[in-house]
């Protein structure tokens, strides 16, 4: 249960590297998501680590919304410039609504930190009742941009749940 609202929040964290899905780089910020969550009460019950691969990341973001019905999913990796940078593109593929709002605060607070902030290409948005959050791929600004969208993230899962006590508090 998140410590703040009581709300349970259940999600998955996928990682989006070449190197970590070959064994060549060792995951820091999956895990560094994980235990942000964890630190919320909230509990993080998919993760994985695929290639930048369109169809791979498509597959599993379709997967964790419509079978298992996560609440929300985090990918972390691929939002940048580099040619195989692709995990925009495989979010915009599979998500029925933007949730622009939650990339421009996180690239508004990120451009405070660093100029390289105007550089993501992170999208966010909804499939089914699932909010999908394009992250980068490095530990210190994934878990930065995540600080940036928690504060509103049990009340994006209570609107998409209908739940009637969403609208309480306005």
């Amino acid at each position: 249960m998140s410590k703040k609202t009581g709300v349970i929040l259940q999600c998955g964290i996928l990682t989006i590297s070449d190197r970590s899905a070959r064994g060549g780089r060792p995951d820091l910020s999956g895990p560094a998501l994980e235990e942000a969550i964890k630190n919320q009460g909230w509990k993080s019950v998919q993760t994985m680590i695929v290639p930048d691969d369109l169809e791979a990341i498509q597959n599993i973001l379709i997967n964790w919304s419509d079978v298992h019905n996560l609440d929300f999913i985090l990918t972390t990796g691929g939002t940048g410039f580099a040619q195989r940078d692709i995990t925009p593109e495989a979010t915009l593929g599979v998500i029925q609504r933007l949730a622009p709002g939650l990339t421009e605060a996180m690239r508004a607070a990120s451009i405070q930190v660093t100029s390289h902030a105007m550089l993501s290409r992170a999208v966010a948005g909804i499939r089914g009742k699932t909010l999908i959050i394009n992250l980068p791929g490095s530990p210190k600004a994934a878990k930065e941009n995540l600080e940036t969208v928690l504060p509103v993230l049990s009340h994006a899962v209570e609107l998409l749940r209908d739940d009637p006590k969403s609208e309480a508090g306005h």
